[in-house]
């Protein structure tokens, strides 16, 4: 009854800030992941009168449009599929732009000449959001993860969280769950930050991980994908925060394009230097207004890798900000247990782990997902997946990593364009024994690579029966089979949370065969 009542409140004050009632949208991009439909769904409850429009065909759409069969029957929502009409988006009131639609498409071009506006999922909730305490987390990598710390942070302390556009969780259905009071952590990728940047918003705080190539299939420069991720500090006033990686040099300049308080952290501190939140002696740091003291070491952190120390530093940094305790925010992060499809442990057996690092769709991600596993007390054996669909970005600095890397036995690489410039980088410079095989199917790699893995460890039970060494040495190094693309994953998969999907699931399938070792 409450919630009804809660709902019917919300849209009253919808309807005042933005009127969509008997109003014609066009919504371009139902899409697959689920964004597009609830959007379709939240514009009809609203009133609208919607216009659903995607390249892709009936078939290929079957998933979301079955979805909608109720409100299409109904005759709420008006399917147009396997093409766009230039009339729809000449004649509409409202557009609504899937994200990964460029701005200079033609009929997103021919609404604008027009004065229709053209909104996304993110311009319409910092209109309607209850709230105005919308932390803004963005970054290459890592938005994600800091996002989840963020909210971890906030819980734990007591705050009425909620997370926004994080991996397939959808937008405006989030509004709903949100008061005045409400906490709103929004991952803001590229794409919601350029309608951001024409509209001229940025949120109240905003988070920023790191800056380095990426999405070049989709931004003709470096310059320009900047240029949409500067949004997110760019319109902040004076009583806004900034939280920024000062190691970063693109991240750290943000700090000249906002007037903003800043709050830096850094893995690199020395006293020259000015950072809030900072390493020193493998402790995470701090320096307060009134006193500087120390949040945890870094050894006390559940999540691996270097990266994932930024991520912390960074929820760190604007929890401190927030005016939440220190001895609250060190038992928080000690606590954060990880995000699935970053670095996620799928299944530990007792010398044999399986990790699901499909988030990674950079090369540098992916090198730094390998990194995860380099320099620790413990030693491991790597064996990679890697490659996938192209995003027109520089392999080099992965393939490097791999023929540099002793630790890494064994890669298998899925098909797509990614994988085709990793081969043509490995040609140059030699190395190609360690490559097993082009696959196309998930099942296929962890198969060939747990096969790998059965054999090396009979022939390392072989070889420490030759030399007399106990059985407690016969396993001296744990093996990591690794899942770290470096690339996208359209094509193969629906996206990289289905690949990341396949993958545990092929890893439960095969796992077994793996020394007979008991699974936990």
């Amino acid at each position: 009854m409450f919630g009804f009542l809660r709902e019917f409140l919300l849209r009253k004050k919808i309807r005042k800030k933005v009127r969509l009632r008997d109003k014609r949208v066009v919504v371009m991009g139902i899409g697959l992941h689920g964004g597009g439909v609830s959007m379709i769904k939240w514009l009809a409850r609203q009133g609208a009168k919607v216009v659903a429009t995607d390249k892709k065909t009936k078939e290929a759409l079957a998933s979301s449009l079955k979805k909608l069969g109720k409100l299409v029957e109904s005759k709420k929502v008006k399917l147009i599929v396997g093409r766009h009409r230039i009339d729809d988006f000449r004649s509409a009131d409202l557009v609504i732009k899937n994200p990964s639609v460029p701005w200079k498409n033609v009929y997103i071009q021919q609404a604008q000449k027009r004065g229709i506006p053209v909104e996304m999922d993110s311009s319409l909730f910092f209109k309607l959001s209850p709230s105005k305490k919308i932390i803004g987390v963005t970054g290459t990598k890592g938005k994600t993860t800091t996002s989840h710390i963020i909210k971890h942070i906030l819980e734990k302390a007591g705050k009425k969280v909620v997370l926004v556009g994080v991996g397939t969780l959808t937008v405006m259905d989030r509004l709903k769950l949100i008061d005045k009071n409400t906490h709103v952590v929004f991952e803001l990728s590229s794409w919601r930050l350029s309608v951001l940047r024409r509209k001229k918003k940025s949120p109240r705080y905003a988070v920023v991980t790191n800056i380095f190539p990426d999405h070049l299939n989709y931004y003709r420069t470096m310059k320009d994908y900047i240029k949409d991720k500067l949004a997110i500090v760019q319109f902040q006033k004076k009583n806004d925060l900034a939280v920024l990686n000062y190691d970063d040099e693109v991240v750290r300049e943000f700090s000249e394009e906002t007037k903003a308080e800043i709050s830096f952290f850094s893995v690199k501190d020395s006293y020259s230097i000015i950072p809030d939140v900072f390493l020193e002696d493998e402790m995470i740091k701090y320096r307060g207004e009134k006193e500087d003291g120390i949040i945890c070491s870094v050894k006390d952190l559940k999540i691996l890798g270097r990266h994932n120390i930024y991520n912390v530093m960074a929820g760190v940094a604007l929890a401190l900000k927030l005016k939440i305790s220190p001895k609250i925010i060190a038992k928080a992060v000690k606590s954060f247990k990880g995000v699935k499809h970053r670095l996620e442990l799928v299944i530990q057996r007792e010398d044999v782990l399986f990790y699901n690092d499909s988030a990674a769709t950079t090369p540098e991600a992916a090198v730094a997902g390998i990194n995860a596993f380099l320099n620790r007390a413990e030693l491991f054996d790597i064996y990679l997946i890697a490659g996938g669909s192209s995003k027109k970005l520089d392999p080099d600095i992965l393939v490097e990593k791999i023929l540099q890397t002793p630790e890494i036995k064994k890669v298998v690489l899925l098909k797509g364009g990614a994988t085709e410039g990793i081969l043509k980088s490995v040609k140059k410079r030699g190395g190609s024994e360690k490559f097993l095989k082009v696959v196309d199917s998930m099942n296929e790699a962890v198969r060939l690579l747990t096969e790998q893995i059965v054999m090396d460890q009979e022939e390392e039970k072989k070889a420490a029966e030759l030399t007399n060494e106990s059985a407690e040495l016969q396993f001296d190094r744990k093996k990591v089979l690794l899942l770290s693309p470096g690339a996208a994953s359209f094509g193969m998969f629906d996206n990289e949370f289905d690949r990341g999907r396949q993958f545990r699931e092929a890893v439960k399938k095969y796992a077994g065969k793996l020394s007979g070792k008991r699974s936990r």
